[in-house]
């Protein structure tokens, strides 16, 4: 593990360092060329599990589910020329954004290197898009997204140094997708509205149905779309988006599941983001979720709260707070195996699923985030330490940690990122 580790962080720095040397070479960027970066972090932590784990999962989380084990969560680089946010006529650009970690069990797209690694270290496609600014219609204009990209659901992304701590919320996990393949446009209406609205294949899918090794799990549809509110001079902004497609496996097995036809049967994804900068030290966000699966008549709601407060340059404190319902036990599971999640969504029986039961979640972390100062370098551009406690409860009476056993657990938990 530690050796990939290394091999991970000089691989990502060899990249960015051509890409310091190069961006060092003129002061202003001269060409669209100057504008292209590479940049890339590293990240790895650990998650410690008080209670007993018979089957060697931290129940109720995705990314940090491995208990008592060292993980390379991420290894990631981007290479992107971003559109420039003041263009006034037509202007181009591009993100890609490749990863290799155990975070790719559950990022992959369907068809996408999802099953070429049978390992807890895999290779993943984050994203990979063309864009376009267009002066169209308004003032702002339309930025046009196509290809791959992270979905516009959620506080908590995929990559590591845009969330505030290491482990994920439930609404992260379970209630929004990850990232989707299609046409997205963001109509930028004046200064505080942009009216999103696209179309994808799906929930974590490319092309190609329904086979149990294709990109697509079913021939739906999906749409993405929603409204972003810039308030208070970019001190409050809030998002609300919806994704509306058909989500379940076109196989046998699933459609016997759910007595439904997967390709037409609809899954609701839905949720809130609000974000209010109240000073330079305190930022306050909530993350409000609903989603409806109408094939197998689920439902999944709740909110999750956070508290960013900047003590000093060397110190963040950070808390969240969080009740999320699963009322079919739908939604929350445990994927023991390194392709489990991924067959799942196949609707492969072969896959492995630790399912919960209908349950009231309730999850409750504080956190630092540890920003040492660095010596002037080409390479290493920061640090950062995330130590977390986080305490998990059922609600409701049921027992879904540990096996099954507790109704509750409590994790200690700590990663380090190095971006480069």
């Amino acid at each position: 593990m530690f050796r990939s580790i290394a091999l991970s962080i000089a691989a990502v720095a060899a990249c960015t360092g051509l890409a310091a040397t190069a961006a060092q070479a003129q002061d202003k960027p001269a060409s669209w060329w100057d504008t292209v970066s590479i940049s890339g972090h590293i990240e790895g932590g650990a998650t410690f599990n008080t209670y007993p784990r018979p089957n060697g999962l931290t129940f109720g989380q995705l990314f940090t589910d491995k208990t008592n084990t060292v993980l390379l969560n991420q290894a990631l680089v981007t290479v992107q020329r971003p559109l420039d946010p003041k263009a006034t006529g037509y202007d181009f650009g591009f993100k890609f954004q490749g990863m290799y970690g155990t975070d790719a069990r559950y990022t992959h797209f369907l068809g996408v290197f999802d099953e070429s690694i049978d390992a807890i270290g895999q290779i993943d496609i984050v994203e990979a898009n063309l864009q376009v600014h267009l002066p169209w219609l308004t003032k702002g204009g339309i930025d046009l997204k196509i290809g791959q990209y992270p979905t516009l659901e959620g506080i908590e992304v995929i990559s590591a140094p845009g969330n505030p701590l290491y482990s994920h919320s439930y609404i992260f996990n379970f209630g929004t997708p990850f990232k989707h393949t299609g046409v997205l446009t963001t109509t930028h209406a004046n200064d505080w509205l942009d009216i999103h609205a696209g179309f994808d294949t799906g929930v974590n899918t490319t092309f190609g149905c329904c086979g149990l090794h294709t990109g697509d799990n079913n021939t739906g549809v999906a749409f993405h779309g929603g409204f972003g509110f810039n308030l208070l001079d970019g001190n409050l902004t809030i998002l609300a988006t919806t994704h509306i497609g058909a989500e379940n496996a076109n196989t046998p097995a699933i459609q016997a599941a759910c007595n439904c036809d997967a390709n037409t049967t609809l899954r609701y994804l839905n949720d809130i983001a609000i974000t209010w900068k109240a000073n330079d030290k305190l930022t306050l966000m909530a993350d409000l979720n609903y989603i409806r699966d109408d094939g197998f008549k689920a439902d999944g709601y709740g909110v999750a709260l956070y508290g960013l407060y900047q003590i000093n340059d060397l110190f963040k404190l950070v808390g969240r707070a969080e009740i999320w319902r699963d009322n079919s036990g739908f939604f929350v599971a445990a994927f023991p195996g390194s392709l489990d999640y991924v067959r799942s969504e196949h609707g492969d029986p072969s896959a492995t699923v630790i399912a919960g039961t209908p349950t009231t979640y309730g999850g409750f972390t504080l956190g630092l985030n540890i920003t040492p100062r660095l010596p002037d370098n080409r390479i290493i551009k920061a640090m950062i330490f995330r130590p977390e406690i986080r305490f998990d409860t059922s609600l409701n009476g049921t027992t879904p940690y540990a096996g099954g056993s507790n109704s509750s657990q409590f994790t200690i938990a700590s990663d380090i990122i190095i971006k480069f």
